[in-house]
């Protein structure tokens, strides 16, 4: 049998509308859970029965350098100012040869949250910023 080792953590680009945006450090959200509803009439056993509830997916949270590019600030800043713009995207895992394996597309997102830079006159450490997108689905394509 074949060995198949596992995809790295570090290649993988984020495209929004289907445009690649720019470069992330890091990348994390990709993560569903659902509501255990129980449920038990009078003349069953004690133990109650187990049903799913809501589907519920967490924010996708996007950390990268600080660069020139205004674009994802002024995604942001249209919500701020009550005119939500949601889109589509993808988070893309990439294999060595740059190639793609795996895609989770999210869907009607739009970015709740933006954590500017922490600056540190004694580092040399790359100015980071994060992003993070609201969304109502989540999907392994």
């Amino acid at each position: 049998m074949a060995r198949t080792d596992p995809f790295r953590g570090f290649n993988f680009i984020v495209e929004i509308d289907g445009v690649a945006r720019a470069g992330f450090r890091e990348c994390s959200g990709l993560d569903t859970t659902q509501d255990v509803v129980e449920y038990r009439e009078g003349n069953e056993p004690i133990t109650p029965r187990k049903l799913p509830g809501l589907a519920k997916y967490a924010n996708v949270v996007l950390k990268g350098g600080v660069t020139d590019d205004k674009s994802l600030w002024t995604w942001r800043k249209t919500a701020i100012d009550g005119k939500v713009e949601r889109k589509n995207g993808s988070i893309v895992l990439l294999d060595d040869a740059r190639e793609e394996k795996k895609r989770w597309n999210f869907r009607e997102g739009w970015p709740s949250k933006w954590t500017g830079p922490t600056f540190n006159a004694t580092s040399n450490d790359v100015a980071i910023e994060t992003l993070e997108i609201a969304h109502e689905g989540l999907e392994l394509a």
